[in-house]
């Protein structure tokens, strides 16, 4: 037995209760502001006072700084020094730039999946599927957002590349934003419904090449929809 053990002396053990805490808050108060970013309670171009933020949360102002310093290095929060912090304007650009990158890293997430893909995974993407038709119906543009996400996580989720599902999900954060406000026009975009049915249809028999096809039209159409969004709601809520 350790001498100090025998004499009765306390082991030196890390306190580590404080700092776990500490970190938890933190995450607490990035995954808070971030949802608020990505659901839309929080708009492009709104002020965030940090002060304002630390109340509502009931937490000290400097988790809520920490916490715009990552949304800010994600892109979806801008700082002027001294001036103003701000939820970041979205430019057609934003999309026209990520939705390709994901489409490719998709298609690649769907060569590694396919062959590992089982009914219970296509069960999961079909119940996602009409999650999405049902928000749709109902005008609820954020949960038709997690739905659509929940339908192509399955398939990232199924490539099993630890790497690939790291990447896609950081993109995603930023996809979220514009995916919320792209589905506030439902009637523009009922359309990913029956794309999402040929990805599956497709799967299912291990049509590789059917998949990755219907995974392109899906994405290219969701970004074409976007673009064409009615005039006064692009001129409302995308910064040109």
């Amino acid at each position: 037995m350790d001498q100090s053990r025998k004499e009765g002396n306390r082991l030196p053990i890390p306190q580590i209760d404080k700092t776990i805490n500490r970190l938890i808050m933190r995450d607490e108060v990035y995954q808070t502001l971030l949802n608020w970013i990505i659901e839309g309670a929080l708009r492009p171009g709104e002020k965030l006072l940090d002060k304002e933020l630390a109340e509502n949360l009931g937490v000290s102002r400097t988790p809520v700084r920490e916490a715009l310093r990552r949304l800010e290095d994600k892109g979806l929060v801008e700082a002027s020094a001294g001036r103003w912090t701000r939820v970041a304007e979205i430019s057609d650009s934003d999309a026209d730039m990520l939705y390709p990158i994901i489409q490719t890293l998709e298609e690649l997430a769907i060569q590694m999946a396919i062959s590992h893909m089982k009914q219970q995974d296509f069960n999961e993407m079909e119940q996602a599927n009409e999650d999405l038709r049902a928000a749709i119906k109902a005008g609820q543009p954020v949960k038709a957002s997690k739905a659509d996400a929940d339908f192509h996580d399955v398939v990232i989720r199924m490539s099993g590349n630890h790497y690939l599902i790291t990447i896609l999900k950081d993109l995603k954060i930023k996809y979220r934003w514009i995916d919320v406000l792209y589905f506030e026009d439902c009637a523009n975009v009922i359309g990913a419904v029956d794309e999402h049915k040929q990805i599956v249809a497709a799967l299912k028999t291990g049509d590789l090449k059917g998949a990755v096809k219907s995974m392109q039209v899906n994405w290219r159409n969701t970004l074409k929809r976007l673009q064409t969004l009615p005039e006064k709601q692009s001129q409302q809520r995308i910064a040109q």
